[in-house]
C-alpha cells in the first residue's frame, strides 16, 4: 500500500450495479492504510438486510464502520479520527433519506453542510453516488424532483472533487483528475 500524502476528495459515479462501490473500496484500500465506511442506507426489509450483509463481507474486518442515514456532515467533522480515509456509500440514498425524512426545504442546508465538511475534513473522502439522470423521465413529481436534486448534488460534489470516476459495466472512466496524475 502506498498511502497518499495529500488529502483528496474522490467522487465515484455510476448506475445501478455498475461497479462503482467495488471500485471505490479497492481504490481506498490501495491508497490508504486505515479507513472508515459511512453507510447511509437504513435496513427496512429482508432484501436490504441481505445487501448490507454482503457489503460488510466485501469490506472485511479492517474497515471501521459508521452507519449514518442523515448527519454525515457531522460524522466528517467529529467522528473520523484515527483513519486516513473515509468512504461514503452512497449519496443518492442519503439524498432520499434527507428528502423523505426532513423534506425538500432541508435538502439545501444538508447539502451545503456536507460540502463544507468535505472541504474541512482532515481525511481523504471517497464518495459513491448514483448517476440517475441517464434514464427515463420519472412518471411522478417526487421522482422528477429527486432526479433533479441528485443531478444537482452530483454536480456540486464533482466541482469539489479532485478526482471523478464514472463506472460503466465495471470499467472506470476517468472524468477528472489532477494534471499528470493517474489513478
Amino acid at each position: 500500500m502506498t498511502p497518499s500524502n495529500k488529502k483528496e476528495i474522490v467522487l465515484v459515479l455510476g448506475g445501478a450495479r455498475s461497479g462503482k462501490s467495488s471500485w471505490a473500496l479497492k481504490y481506498t484500500e490501495n491508497n490508504y492504510d486505515s479507513y472508515m465506511f459511512i453507510a447511509t442506507a437504513e435496513v427496512m426489509d429482508d432484501e436490504m438486510a441481505d445487501r448490507v450483509r454482503l457489503h460488510k463481507e466485501d469490506r472485511g474486518p479492517q474497515w471501521k464502520l459508521r452507519e449514518e442515514p442523515l448527519a454525515i456532515a457531522d460524522v466528517l467533522k467529529t467522528g473520523c479520527e484515527g483513519v486516513d480515509a473515509v468512504l461514503i456509500d452512497c449519496m443518492t440514498i442519503w439524498l432520499s433519506n434527507v428528502l423523505l425524512q426532513k423534506g425538500e426545504d432541508s435538502v439545501t442546508s444538508y447539502r451545503d453542510a456536507l460540502l463544507e465538511a468535505l472541504a474541512r475534513s482532515a481525511q481523504s473522502v471517497v464518495i459513491v453516488s448514483n448517476e440517475v439522470g441517464s434514464g427515463v423521465v420519472p412518471e411522478h413529481p417526487l421522482g422528477r424532483l429527486y432526479r433533479d436534486l441528485a443531478g444537482s448534488l452530483n454536480q456540486k460534489l464533482a466541482a469539489a472533487a479532485d478526482k471523478v470516476v464514472l463506472s460503466v459495466a465495471g470499467l472506470p472512466l476517468y472524468l477528472k483528475q489532477p494534471p499528470s496524475e493517474t489513478f
